[in-house]
C-alpha cells in the first residue's frame, strides 16, 4: 500500500507540474483542485477495496475453519452411528437368544412341574412310613411345600430348590445323633434318635423307657436300655463326650 501511495502521489506531482506551466493562474489553480479531488477519491477507493479485500479474507478463513469442524464432526457422527449400529445388532442378537431361551425354559418348566410334584409325593409317603421322629416337623415342611406349588409369585427354579432342600435334609437325618422332647401318648419324654436306625425315648424322671418298634408300628416299653438312653441323651446334648452308644435295632428278616 505505501509503494501505491508513493507512486499515486509523483503522478500527482508530475500532472500538477504539468498544468501549472501550462495554464493561467486561476484556470492552474482550479485544475490542480480537480487533480488532487479525483487522487483523493482514487486513493479512497483502493482503501475500500483494500479493506473489503481483506473483509473476504476474514471470512474465508472463518468459512474454511467452520468447514474443517463440519468435516472433523461428520467423521465423528459417521463413527458414532457405526458403534450404535454394532450395538443394536448385537441388542438384538441378544434378544433373540433370550426369546429362545425363553421358549426352552416354558418347555422345560412343562417337563420340570410335573417332576417335581412326583418328588414331592415321594416325600410326602415316605415321611408318613418313615421311623415317626420329628413327625410334625417334617409333615409340615411337606405340606408348606405343597402349598408353594400352586403360588404365581414362586419361581420354578426356587421350588426345585426348596424341594431338594427338603430331599437333603431327610438324607441329613439318616446319619446324625438328636435328642429332642415330645410326647408318647400324654407323657413328655426326651427321644434319642439315632439317625434312621432307632428311635428310643425316656421320660424326664427316667422311670420309663422304650423305643418305636417298626415292625408293631408302636411304642414298646424295654427298661433293658435304660442307662444306655441316659448315655446316649447325654451325648446327644453335648453334655459328654462322644462314645458308643446302645440302641434298639430292628432284627433282620430272613428272605426265603
Amino acid at each position: 500500500m505505501n509503494v501505491k501511495r508513493s507512486t499515486l502521489s509523483l503522478a500527482l506531482a508530475g500532472a500538477i507540474a504539468a498544468l501549472l506551466s501550462a495554464a493561467p493562474a486561476s484556470t492552474q489553480t482550479a485544475k490542480v483542485n480537480s487533480v488532487i479531488n479525483e487522487q483523493v477519491k482514487t486513493e479512497e477507493a483502493a482503501r475500500a477495496s483494500q479493506k473489503r479485500v481483506e473483509q473476504l479474507d476474514e471470512e474465508t478463513t472463518k468459512m474454511l475453519g467452520d468447514y474443517r469442524q463440519m468435516l472433523a464432526e461428520t467423521t465423528s457422527l459417521k463413527s458414532y452411528n457405526e458403534q450404535l449400529a454394532t450395538q443394536v445388532k448385537s441388542q438384538e442378537d441378544q434378544i433373540n437368544e433370550m426369546t429362545q431361551q425363553l421358549g426352552q425354559i416354558e418347555t422345560t418348566s412343562r417337563e420340570v412341574l410335573p417332576m417335581m410334584d412326583k418328588m414331592l409325593g415321594t416325600l410326602e409317603q415316605f415321611v408318613k412310613l418313615d421311623v415317626p421322629f420329628l413327625i410334625e416337623e417334617r409333615t409340615n415342611r411337606v405340606t408348606q411345600l405343597k402349598d408353594m406349588m400352586t403360588r404365581a409369585d414362586v419361581s420354578t427354579s426356587e421350588k426345585y430348590r426348596r424341594i431338594v432342600e427338603a430331599y437333603q435334609i431327610e438324607m441329613e437325618y439318616g446319619r446324625t445323633l438328636e435328642a429332642y422332647q415330645g410326647k408318647v401318648g400324654d407323657k413328655t419324654v426326651d427321644f434319642l434318635r439315632a439317625g434312621r436306625v432307632a428311635l428310643m425315648y425316656q421320660t424326664l424322671d427316667g422311670k420309663e423307657t422304650g423305643y418305636w418298634d417298626a415292625d408293631a408300628k408302636a411304642w414298646k416299653q424295654d427298661s433293658d436300655y435304660q442307662d444306655a438312653i441316659r448315655a446316649g441323651l447325654k451325648v446327644a446334648k453335648k453334655q459328654a463326650a462322644p462314645d458308643f452308644v446302645t440302641v434298639a435295632v430292628r432284627a433282620p428278616k430272613e428272605i426265603s
